[in-house]
C-alpha cells in the first residue's frame, strides 16, 4: 500500500487538537525533525512467525500525522515520553508517558503530534487477515495505564540488537517478549473472572437491549462500581463497550456472510439501522457498505 504524503495548510491551529483532518485519506506526514526506526517483516521474517508485519519507535516532531483507513492487524502504542493524539473509536485521544493503546484489524486510526514538544513511542503492527483471530478484539481494552513500559522495554532491547550483534537466539528472545505482552495487554482478564464471564455473556446475547442496570446486575456489582472498574481497566464506559463488542462482531459478519446489513444489524443489538450505522462509521471510520465493497 502506498501512502500519500501531502501539506495540509492551516490544520494545525490548536496546540491541543488538529482543528480538521481527513479521515478518508491515507496520510503520512513526518516532518523535519522527526526520527523513525523501524523493522518490517521482509527485513527479519522471524515477525512471521508471531503474525508482527513491523514494530519501531518513533520520535515525531510538529507536524507529524497519520491516518490508516483500514490497518491490517492490531495496532499497539506504548507511549514513553512527551505527549500525542491517537484517534480511537471515533474520538481524539490524549496519550501520555506510560500509555498503552490499542485498537483491532481494519478500523481506522490517526496520530499527531501537537506542537511544542517530542513525542516519542513504541509500535507494534500486526498482519491478521480476516478469518484469523485478531490480537485485539472484542474483549480488549482501547487505553490502559500497564504494559506500556514493559513493551517499550522489549521494543527497545530488540532495537539495541538489531542495531548491533543481531544474534539470532536474542533476536528470537526480544519479539517473543514483545508478542507475550502484547498479548497480554489484550487479554487484560483472567478466565472465569467476574468481568470475563460478564463480557462473555454479552458477547452471546447481543440482541438483549443491554442497559448499565442490567449489566451491573449480570456482574453482581453496583452500576457505579462497574462504570470504575471498565473506565480503568478498558477505557471505556460498560455502554461504550456494549458498542464496541457488538461492532465487532457487526465486521466479522459483513466480512464473512452475504447478510443485509439490515439483518446484521439487527443480529448485533441495533433495532435502528441509522443508528447502527452511526455506530458502525464511529468505531470504524466508514459505513457497514463502504467497509464491505472493501472486502
Amino acid at each position: 500500500m502506498v501512502f500519500e504524503v501531502q501539506s495540509l495548510p492551516g490544520l494545525f491551529l490548536s496546540r491541543a487538537m488538529p482543528r480538521t483532518v481527513n479521515l478518508k485519506k491515507e496520510t503520512t506526514i513526518n516532518g523535519a525533525r522527526t526520527r523513525r526506526w523501524r523493522v518490517l517483516v521482509n527485513d527479519y521474517p522471524e515477525l512471521a512467525t508471531f503474525h508482527i508485519a513491523r514494530l519501531g519507535i518513533e520520535s515525531a516532531c510538529f507536524p507529524y500525522l497519520r491516518v490508516r483507513l483500514q490497518p491490517a492487524g492490531s495496532f499497539f502504542l506504548a507511549c514513553i515520553k512527551g505527549e500525542g493524539r491517537v484517534r480511537l473509536e471515533g474520538r481524539w485521544q490524549r496519550v501520555t508517558a506510560g500509555s498503552l493503546c490499542m485498537a483491532p484489524p481494519r478500523v481506522l486510526n490517526a496520530l499527531y503530534a501537537p506542537p511544542g514538544q517530542r513525542w516519542i513511542y513504541a509500535w507494534v503492527l500486526y498482519d491478521e487477515p480476516p478469518g484469523l483471530k485478531p490480537l485485539v478484539d472484542a474483549a480488549s481494552p482501547m487505553r490502559v495505564r500497564q504494559g506500556a513500559v514493559e513493551l517499550a522495554h522489549a521494543i527497545t532491547g530488540l532495537r539495541q540488537e538489531w542495531d548491533g550483534e543481531r544474534d539470532p537466539a536474542q533476536m528470537h528472545h526480544w519479539v517473543s517478549i514483545v508478542h507475550g505482552l502484547t498479548f497480554r495487554s489484550a487479554r487484560p482478564w483472567r478466565s472465569g473472572s467476574r468481568l470475563a464471564t460478564l463480557w462473555g455473556g454479552v458477547a452471546n446475547e447481543l440482541a438483549t437491549d443491554w442497559k448499565l442496570a442490567s449489566l451491573a446486575e449480570r456482574g453482581h456489582m453496583s452500576a457505579e462500581h462497574l462504570r470504575r472498574l471498565c473506565l480503568r481497566e478498558l477505557g471505556r464506559t460498560p455502554m461504550e463497550h456494549v458498542s464496541y463488542i457488538r461492532i465487532q462482531k457487526a465486521q466479522q459478519l459483513i466480512e464473512s456472510t452475504e447478510d443485509k446489513v439490515e439483518v446484521i444489524a439487527a443480529q448485533v443489538g441495533y433495532h435502528s439501522g441509522t443508528v447502527f450505522t452511526r455506530a458502525f462509521v464511529r468505531c470504524v471510520g466508514m459505513t457497514p457498505s463502504e467497509y464491505r465493497a472493501r472486502h
